[in-house]
């Protein structure tokens, strides 16, 4: 060819100062997009063999390359795909690349996230102006008699075209690296680049540094290790399933998010039509409850990794698992609003959903044990999700399971069903048992159970399924007395057992010295207990509430609702009233008192500083009064 000058012909006044300022934080995505370029040049090869328009061995060994030579201040990205003839590199580099760049640019100039953009595909070849002070293309197209061809442009919108001495079919990229980009001089820094994002290329990619001194030991080893890439091409979620070994999964797991405790489970998506979506997400085991928000999901696009946890895509709530998903349908060079609208994002999310949700109910189903032993560690995953995807609570609302105070797991239908003769539509619930010893002691002693809520996603959760199944009320173990606690042979209206409640209460006032305080008297089945404090569902609720919102107290609505409950049948609490009138026993009746109050403060919550303190000075009182 002969040699050519010219200049891109532009709108925008010098369009590459404009792509380095508005993608500065991002700029090793050059490297993403000029590897990319070089894999769909190889991808388009590969289908022109196919169908008969180019030929090619059929051993051909396709791969990328990447050189950096420190000493010479570049960066060279090789492939060996279709190549481009003179009349394609001024199509595609002069007018089609170009435009696409400068489209991308006047869209997304005035934004001021650029993370607004997932994956900036799209703006493709010119993202190496990023970094470079003078860009060079060398390339021979696979067409019988092709010329290769060199094109220069120094990051202006002139360019040079003339003809190029190599010899092998592919492309050759030469980037002449800036001074205020010679960070990527390093091969360190360009191998942490393609790792992240070129893990699991489809074709095998390989990094040479230039100036590294070698012995002629050292290169017979590189003969070797070229047969090691940095990348593997064939990912574990391209496999059919069925192929897969539990080995083989646990062992992606480990490599892809260096975790070296096994995944409980996983979920293999497989699927072409009517999107094409590959991947596999796992459900971690959790060290603690606080591992639920360290979740990541990587999307790739082609093989290529895009970002972590995309959550236009992706459902929130599967944000708290680890997996790999790959979309190449994806639209990437799209605004995310773009993405949050639009109904074939929509179908995948939905599409992600259903096979996470079958997942679970195809375990519960077949395998009830085995579900019953992973719901610890995947139920602040599920009541999240079931909060956050309607669609998702309607597929597993019957596969929901509570652990009792019996250490059995049952569905709510399952629960309802076996405690209705004790309270019809009631679940009773607690958040700490060692705090709710005493409670849970009193249902077990009655043949009662209550299931367990602890973790911080339970108080939410309860409310929504109190939304969703409108019938059912939950209520914690401390919250309420069941009638089925309390002795069925009394008889509140008796006056004798009028006047004894009367009583109890007046003492308690008294001695508490406490008019505000809230008395109830009851006869309870189990005699041991002399008193408990109860407080109104509502009241704690409110109360936690306010603890979130920074102490707001919703306009003093809800405060100090405790009320203390003394059991009549204990002979401690009836012996007050015969003490009561003895005139050397009015201090035990007040020590009695205060201490069968605290004792009930304690079987409820942990008591203020103040209070333990008065408690601990008290029972050494009381110590001393029985040694005497």
């Amino acid at each position: 060819m002969n040699h050519q000058s010219g200049t891109i012909s532009i709108n925008t006044e010098n369009i590459f100062p404009i792509i380095k300022k508005w993608l500065y934080s991002e700029k090793d995505i050059f490297v993403r997009e000029l590897v990319s370029n070089g894999s769909d040049a190889i991808s388009k090869l590969k289908k022109l063999s196919t169908i008969g328009e180019a030929k090619v061995n059929s051993d051909e060994k396709y791969y990328i390359k990447v050189i950096v030579d420190g000493e010479k201040k570049t960066i060279q990205i090789i492939d060996n795909g279709l190549g481009m003839t003179s009349e394609e590199v001024n199509k595609y580099i002069n007018q089609i690349a170009f435009s696409g760049a400068k489209d991308f640019v006047e869209k997304y100039k005035d934004k001021a996230d650029d993370s607004q953009i997932i994956g900036h595909f799209g703006l493709g070849f010119y993202s190496a102006f990023m970094v470079s002070d003078k860009v060079q293309i060398d390339t021979l197209s696979y067409q019988e008699g092709a010329q290769a061809v060199k094109w220069v442009s120094d990051g202006g919108t002139e360019f040079e075209m003339d003809k190029s001495d190599r010899t092998e079919r592919g492309t050759t990229i030469t980037l002449f690296i800036a001074e205020d980009s010679k960070e990527f001089l390093e091969t360190y820094k360009v191998r942490e680049i393609l790792v992240k994002y070129f893990s699991f290329l489809p074709y095998e990619l390989y990094l040479e540094d230039a100036n590294e001194k070698k012995s002629e030991k050292d290169k017979e080893e590189d003969k070797i290790e070229e047969t090691k890439p940095l990348n593997d091409t064939s990912p574990l979620w391209l496999k059919n399933p069925k192929d897969c070994t539990d080995e083989e999964y646990k062992d992606f797991y480990r490599k892809v998010f260096f975790d070296f405790n096994e995944p409980l489970f996983w979920i293999h998506l497989n699927m072409d039509y009517p999107f094409n979506l590959k991947g596999i997400l796992y459900f971690p085991k959790l060290k603690h409850e606080f591992d639920t928000m360290e979740g990541q999901i990587k999307l790739f696009y082609n093989q290529v990794f895009v970002a972590d946890n995309i959550k236009e895509v992706i459902p929130e709530f599967l944000m708290l698992l680890k997996g790999t998903l790959d979309c190449p349908d994806l639209p990437l060079n799209v605004s995310r609003s773009f993405l949050q609208n639009d109904g074939y994002v929509t179908k995948i999310s939905t599409h992600i959903t259903k096979k996470v949700a079958d997942k679970l109910t195809s375990l519960f189903e077949k395998e009830r044990e085995v579900f019953n032993k992973y719901w610890d560690d995947i139920n602040p995953f599920v009541k999240f999700g079931c909060i956050k995807e309607k669609k998702f609570y309607d597929r597993v609302k019957d596969i929901i399971i509570f652990k009792t105070t019996n250490d059995e797991y049952v569905t709510l239908k399952e629960y309802l069903e076996r405690n209705k003769e004790k309270h019809e539509n009631k679940v009773f619930y607690i958040t700490d048992e060692r705090q709710q010893a005493q409670y849970i002691k009193l249902f077990k002693e009655q043949g009662m159970e209550a299931v367990n809520l602890s973790t911080m996603i339970d108080n939410h959760f309860i409310q929504f399924l109190e939304m969703e199944e409108k019938d059912v009320k939950f209520l914690r173990i401390d919250s309420d007395i069941s009638d089925s606690l309390k002795n069925i042979d009394d008889n509140k209206d008796d006056e004798a057992v009028k006047e004894l409640s009367e009583g109890l209460e007046k003492i308690f006032k008294e001695s508490l010295n406490n008019e505000n305080l809230k008395l109830q008297v009851e006869a309870l089945k189990a005699e041991s207990v002399p008193a408990m404090v109860l407080l109104s569902e509502q009241s704690r609720r409110m109360q936690e509430m306010a603890k979130n919102y920074g102490g707001f107290n919703f306009g003093g609505m809800y405060e100090n609702e405790e009320t203390l409950v003394l059991n009549r049948n204990n002979s401690l609490i009836r012996s007050l009233i015969s003490l009561k009138d003895k005139e050397d026993r009015k201090e035990d009746v007040q020590l009695i008192c205060e201490h069968v109050y605290d004792l009930a403060l304690m079987s409820h919550k942990h008591l203020e500083p103040d209070a333990m303190n008065k408690f601990i000075e008290r029972s050494n009182k009381i110590l001393s009064r029985l040694a005497d």
